[in-house]
């Protein structure tokens, strides 16, 4: 500002001086004539740089800044240093909005800005999935207009915003969802939301588990008590009482016995590292160990049949295993009513082996098929406690079979039987020892 005064007046003083010139040579009028011509052409020069810098405003670039001459070449540099610098800044603030915008894209959770009005003023895609909203259509409307759950309306009208809200959505998915308001300047504020759907099930499964286990424990251990309390009231006990009692006593016994081997087992499985022991496990004699207890839970009330159609042993651990196998041979035998016909499979299907048990039992109903390896789900709860079960079983084989990277397929009809059948990756196929018996 200072140069451009005095450039100014520089050539105010010069104009002077050609007024005196020709006034000393020429005469007055003369002067006069040729100040104001000066002035004029000073004028002149002004406005043309006044009119580049309005052309300029128009399309106010770096690139199209004019270069001037004089104190306006001055002025147009001090403008070009100053629109380079400011689109630097531009450049930085940009740079941090799509870095600020590209991490909360990322985020696992969702987030909503919220204006002082809670209109939408962003969503990332978590929350778009979170709370079914659309980024096209939702943004500028009103976030309880399109989240019209009570509870959320409470939790908005209250503003009490230091404990998470919990809510459950049904379409266009089950999916419960954790939201936080979170106030961040004076007006607008952040709706978190987290996908706690996968918490709520271990949690819900923790709490069945306990009931479940209770409720299980509870019936035998009443019985139990019960005849014991009946025994200690009597003066005299005769051989026919006891002969009545005990068996059901040791039945008992035995029932709570089971329960809760198999509650170690699934125990052992769930804390033991991920991978199995790497053994050769020998098919062959577990297929006819399998065929022997099959047998002998039957008693005679079943057709049981085996098929050994590979010779392929199994890397893995030989007693998990068995385990696995010998509680889908227990299920068939017991869900399968007297006559039925039960078949033990052992297979090489291109890639891969399969074991498979199939019966012509009872059969399971397709809705039930996803949750039956559910620790003490049952179809039939009377039905599946008569039968003698725990309701742990298709658990340890879930468990056994997932750290023999192996997968359960199971294949139901009510009435019409099910197959239920382990099917391991080639890479778990082991060769026969020599000697060992062969199909």
């Amino acid at each position: 500002m200072r140069e451009f005064l005095q450039r100014t007046l520089v050539w105010l003083i010069v104009i002077l001086f050609i007024g005196l010139g020709f006034w000393a040579f020429s005469g007055p009028i003369e002067g006069l004539i040729a100040a104001c011509l000066s002035l004029l052409a000073w004028l002149g020069f002004h406005l043309y740089h006044i009119a580049l810098l309005l052309r300029w405003l128009d399309h106010p670039t770096a690139e199209r800044v004019p270069d001037g001459f004089g104190a306006w070449h001055t002025v147009f540099m001090t403008l070009y240093r100053t629109m380079r610098t400011q689109m630097q800044s531009k450049r930085k603030l940009t740079n941090v909005l799509e870095r600020f915008i590209n991490a909360g894209e990322a985020m696992p959770d969702g987030v909503v800005v919220l204006d002082e009005h809670d209109r939408i003023e962003w969503i990332n895609p978590m929350a778009m999935e979170h709370l079914n909203l659309d980024r096209k259509q939702d943004v500028g409307n009103q976030i309880l207009n399109l989240i019209r759950q009570p509870s959320f309306h409470a939790y908005m009208k209250n503003a009490s915003f230091s404990q998470p809200l919990v809510l459950q959505f049904t379409q266009p998915r089950e999916l419960v969802i954790s939201v936080q308001l979170v106030p961040f300047d004076s007006t607008r504020k952040l709706l978190l939301s987290r996908d706690i759907t996968s918490l709520e099930r271990v949690q819900t499964v923790h709490r069945d588990f306990v009931a479940n286990v209770s409720h299980e424990l509870r019936t035998p251990l009443t019985v139990v008590g019960g005849f014991l309390e009946t025994l200690s009231d009597m003066e005299e006990v005769d051989q026919a009482t006891l002969s009545h009692f005990l068996p059901m006593m040791m039945e008992q016994s035995r029932r709570m016995q089971s329960l809760v081997e198999d509650l170690l087992t699934l125990s052992r499985l769930e804390n033991s590292p991920k991978a199995a022991v790497a053994e050769k496990v020998n098919m062959q004699l577990m297929l006819d160990t399998l065929m022997v207890e099959a047998e002998g839970l039957s008693q005679g009330r079943h057709q049981i049949k085996l098929e050994k159609d590979c010779s392929q042993w199994l890397w893995g651990s030989a007693q998990e295993l068995h385990s696995a196998f010998g509680n889908l041979v227990s299920n068939a035998v017991r869900y399968t009513p007297e006559g039925g016909a039960i078949t033990l499979s052992w297979k090489a299907e291109g890639e891969r082996l399969r074991f498979s048990v199939k019966d012509s039992g009872i059969g399971i109903p397709r809705e039930h098929i996803p949750r039956l390896t559910e620790r003490f789900y049952r179809v039939d709860r009377g039905r599946s406690r008569g039968n003698g079960g725990t309701g742990l079983g298709l658990a340890i084989v879930k468990h056994v079979i997932a750290r023999h990277n192996a997968r359960l397929d199971i294949k139901s009809e009510p009435d019409k039987g099910s197959t239920f059948s382990v099917i391991f990756q080639r890479e778990r196929s082991a060769e026969p020892e020599n000697g060992s018996h062969r199909a």
